[in-house]
């Protein structure tokens, strides 16, 4: 394997010949195999982590030229990725619930406390919620600039807490609690100031999609993080060289997400449209993300190729 690899390093892929290329081919199924026995004995770690090194090298060059297809593409979003999701739910699961639990201690605590919100969203937010008026109008006027600085703005969360999972995990969980204490002290100081449908009216239409997709981002950077900590019978690169790709994996399907929430929320969430066509869209947009993430890609055949 060795020596194909460097002649192809050398010469490239094409100067392997046709019984060369299927050598190359048997030779990686059957060191994968090995590979897979070593690492059952715990004497052999640096023989597997030569082996692994081995396969990477090989895989790197048997699919180096072949590029993605839009076909794949749509493979990736429309098969694979349900079942990345669904095969790391649990990780998602934990972001979620730090999430809300921050929400829930936001909310009681600026019920008890009223001038708690002044820490937490300042005085001029304060001001305008108590005036009973959303800070929202202001994106009507400039609603493509919006949209854009509302992505770019909402996709760099995203990122920012996937690669916090590189601290162990506790940046990505410093990331779900202060936006869950965010959004429940902001939805009780509404509340107080009779304000919740005004404020549920404007999130949903786009918090439908943009919340699970920062869970999601949030799960993938704790898979970073259990990779990391939790290495088990894997060397602690390897652990997280596997993790790294679950978690990119996972955050990739979070793009679209982002970029169909920013548009809802430049171009329909702030705008007069009537609170019921909102909630109804939100409505239809949830049930419509978790057909998909749980629904999709359950019998299709997986292309690879990405």
């Amino acid at each position: 394997m060795e020596q194909l690899l460097d002649q192809s390093a050398r010469k490239g892929l094409s100067s392997l010949g046709r019984s060369e290329l299927q050598e190359l081919g048997l030779l990686y199924r059957q060191i994968a195999a090995d590979l897979a026995a070593l690492r059952e004995d715990r004497g052999s770690v640096h023989f597997a982590r030569y082996l692994n090194q081995l396969l990477a090298r090989a895989h790197n060059i048997i699919y180096s030229s072949s590029k993605t297809s839009p076909s794949a593409i749509f493979s990736f979003f429309t098969v694979t990725y349900p079942r990345v999701f669904r095969q790391h739910w649990r990780y998602v699961q934990i972001a979620l619930l730090f999430f809300a639990v921050s929400a829930a201690v936001g909310a009681a605590l600026t019920y008890q406390d009223p001038d708690f919100k002044l820490s937490i969203i300042g005085p001029q937010m304060v001001q305008t919620i108590e005036k009973r008026e959303m800070w929202t109008h202001s994106i009507v006027g400039i609603k493509p600039l919006a949209s854009s600085a509302i992505m770019t703005n909402n996709i760099s969360v995203g990122f920012m807490t996937f690669a916090l999972g590189i601290t162990g995990g506790l940046g990505t969980i410093y990331m779900m609690l202060f936006n869950g204490l965010m959004l429940g002290v902001i939805g009780m100081a509404c509340h107080q100031s009779g304000m919740s449908l005004q404020l549920w009216s404007f999130v949903a239409p786009h918090g439908v999609l943009e919340l699970p997709a920062i869970f999601l981002a949030g799960g993938a950077g704790l898979r970073i993080a259990e990779g990391l900590l939790f290495p088990g019978y894997l060397p602690r690169r390897e652990s997280l060289s596997r993790a790294g790709t679950d978690a990119v994996q996972l955050l990739l399907g979070t793009v679209p997400m982002l970029i169909i929430a920013g548009t809802i929320e430049a171009f329909v969430s702030p705008t007069g449209l009537k609170m019921g066509l909102k909630f109804g869209l939100a409505v239809a947009l949830f049930a419509l993300l978790l057909a998909y993430l749980f629904g999709a890609g359950t019998t299709a055949k997986v292309d690879s190729s990405v």
